[in-house]
C-alpha cells in the first residue's frame, strides 16, 4: 500500500521528484531516466510507470539547464526503443509460456484483451498509435511478437512511434513546461495530460456501451 501511495504521489508530483532526484544523484539521473522509460515500454509488469508527463517535465528542466535537453532527448529515444525491442521479443519466445500459465499474475487479461481491440481497430499502425496511450504501449509491443508480426515490419512502426512520441512530449515540455500557469498548476497538467492520453479507449468503450 505504501508503495502505492509512493507511486501515485511520484506521478502527480513528478516536477518536484525530479529535481530532487537530479540535485541527489548529478549525472547519475540520465541512467535514471533512461531505466525508468526503458521499463515503462520494456516489461509488461510495469505499464504504471509515469511516461508522457516524465518526458514532458524532462523538456521543461532541460529548456532551464537543470539538466541537457539534447543529450536526454537523444538518450530517451533509445530507450523508448529498445524497451519495446525487448517487449517483443519476450512476447515473441515466451509470451504464449506466460499466458498459458494458472492464475497467472503476471500478465493482467484485461490489459492484453484491450490491446488486441486496439489492434483490431488500427491495425499494425497500432504500434505507432499505442505510443501515446498510457498501459496499451507497455502491452503492444509483447502482442505484435506474440503475434507473429515480423521483425522489420515492427520495427519501423516502432522507430516512428517512439521518435514521435519522445519528441512531442519533450518539446512540449520544453516550449510550455515554465510558463508560469503551467508551472504553478502542475498537478492538474499532469491530470489533463493523463486524460487526453486516454481517450483513445474512453471513447470506444463509452460508444460500446451505447451501442
Amino acid at each position: 500500500m505504501d508503495f502505492i501511495l509512493a507511486l501515485v504521489d511520484f506521478i502527480l508530483h513528478v516536477d518536484k521528484h525530479l529535481v530532487e532526484i537530479i540535485s541527489d544523484y548529478g549525472t547519475w539521473t540520465y541512467l535514471i531516466l533512461f531505466v525508468i522509460i526503458f521499463s515503462e515500454t520494456g516489461f509488461v509488469v510495469t505499464p504504471f510507470l509515469p511516461g508522457d508527463s516524465l518526458l514532458f517535465v524532462i523538456g521543461a528542466l532541460g529548456a532551464k539547464g537543470a539538466l541537457s535537453f539534447e543529450f536526454a532527448l537523444i538518450l530517451l529515444i533509445v530507450a523508448a526503443l529498445g524497451g519495446n525491442t525487448l517487449n517483443y521479443f519476450i512476447g515473441k519466445i515466451i509470451g504464449h509460456r506466460i499466458l498459458a500459465m494458472k492464475n497467472s499474475r503476471i500478465i493482467k487479461k484485461e490489459y492484453l484483451n484491450k490491446t488486441h481491440a486496439f489492434y483490431a481497430k488500427h491495425g499494425g499502425k497500432a504500434i505507432i498509435f499505442s505510443r501515446f496511450v498510457p498501459i496499451i504501449r507497455t502491452f503492444a509491443p509483447f502482442v505484435a511478437g506474440l503475434g507473429k508480426m515480423s521483425f522489420l515490419r515492427y520495427s519501423i512502426y516502432n522507430i516512428i512511434g517512439g521518435v514521435s512520441w519522445v519528441l512531442l512530449f519533450m518539446f512540449a515540455g520544453y516550449f510550455f513546461g515554465n510558463i508560469p500557469t503551467v508551472k504553478d498548476n502542475f498537478t492538474y497538467v499532469i491530470f489533463a495530460i493523463i486524460f487526453v492520453s486516454l481517450l483513445p479507449t474512453i471513447i470506444p468503450y463509452l460508444r460500446s456501451k451505447r451501442r
